[in-house]
Parts: structure tokens; sequence; C-alpha cells
């Protein structure tokens, strides 16, 4: 790799994508690909304070700005301490969530301003976007019935409203449609082995024709 590469997973809640980033995470790193995980909010000392002041269910019922705000100020230390280092230094990071599920959850499913978040999202990445992102997508039924099978922590969003999580949805879906060069979508409906094998048709033909020929792998 010549240079670094920022691979985002969005999706709505119960889409597998902390699955995915670990699947995708080995079969990068089993192909001598130099690979950093994080996540948002989260990924350094502040953001992870500032996730469970978000997510935790037994905390105040918080503003939207407020929670874009906050979202965004895990950003800000996320892309200077760790997104942009690792970038530097050649390798792919994969960020299970990032800027633009602000823009869905913040956006579409808080009623806040498109273009105000943008704007604050701006502020936090310094312009810094994906090269990729990809949107495990499936209705919110199947997604909520998801977490609660499998006994996942329940959180602040989780317990937000179906209205909520189908606008959130759909703002993902429109995300996608206005920018089809740098989203694709994925249908998580299936078994995590079939999404594991649609995620790595995505990715490898982005990344793997960088290697040398001897380390590639289909």
């Amino acid at each position: 790799m010549t240079r670094g590469r920022l691979i985002t997973l969005e999706g709505p809640e119960g889409a597998g994508k902390t699955t995915q980033l670990a699947w995708l995470r080995d079969r990068l790193a089993a192909a001598g690909i130099e690979v950093v995980v994080t996540r948002e909010p989260g990924g350094t000392p502040a953001g992870e304070s500032i996730r469970r002041v978000l997510l935790d269910p037994r905390e105040a019922p918080l503003q939207p700005i407020t929670e874009a705000l906050l979202f965004c100020a895990a950003r800000a230390e996320l892309v200077a301490g760790v997104i942009r280092p690792a970038l530097a230094a050649g390798h792919v990071v994969l960020c299970d969530r990032f800027a633009d599920a602000t823009i869905a959850y913040q956006g579409f499913g808080r009623g806040l301003p498109l273009d105000r978040l943008r704007a604050i999202n701006a502020e936090a990445t310094g312009g810094l976007k994906p090269d990729l992102t990809i949107l495990l997508d499936l209705p919110v039924e199947v997604g909520l019935t998801r977490r609660r099978r499998d006994g996942a922590e329940w959180n602040r969003f989780d317990a937000d409203s179906l209205a909520f999580h189908t606008r959130v949805r759909e703002g993902y879906l429109a995300l996608a449609r206005a920018e089809p060069g740098r989203w694709v979508v994925v249908d998580a409906v299936g078994g995590p082995d079939t999404v594991a094998g649609a995620v790595w048709g995505v990715v490898a033909p982005r990344l793997m024709a960088s290697l040398p020929a001897g380390e590639r792998e289909g």
C-alpha cells in the first residue's frame, strides 16, 4: 500500500457492523495489509468517555444538537489521534461508523438541518472523508429483533421509536444514492458468512490491486 485507506461501515442497529469489521480485519491482515480498527463514538480515552454519556440509557435525555456536538467532539479526537496517523503510516483504517452516522441519526432521525451538521462534521474531521463506505442495510424490525435475540447491551438509541429508526435507515439509503462512487449497499439480512462474502467482494477489488502480485488473495 502506498497510502492509507479509510473504510467505514454504517447501518441501522443490529446490522452486524462489529462482526463484519472483525472478519474483514482478519482477512486483510492475512493478506499482509496493516489494519487499524476503531469505532465511533470511541477509539480514544476522551471518545470512550463521551460514548458512555451518549449510549447509556440511564443518562438524562439529551437535546439533538447536544448529541451531534458530542459525537463530533469524539470524532475530532479520533481523527487527530488515531485515523490520520494510521493513514499517514499507510495503514487501512476500518471504522465502525463515522461522520455519515451524524447525518443519518441526528439529521434524518432527529430532524436537525443537514447543512448545519455537515459544517460541524467538516470541523471535526478537517475535511477527511472515507475512501469507501459500506452500508449494511436491513429492515429496522429485523435489526432490533437481532439485538434483543443476541442479548446485546441495550443502549439509548436502541430504545428509540421505530419511526426514528426508520428515518435513520431511509437517511442512510438517501446518502448512498447521493454518492454512489463512495457508498456500496450490502444486504445484511443473510447470515454472517453470506454478508462477509459480499463485503469482501466490495473491498477486495479496491485494495488487493495495491498489493504485489505474490501477496494477493482472491
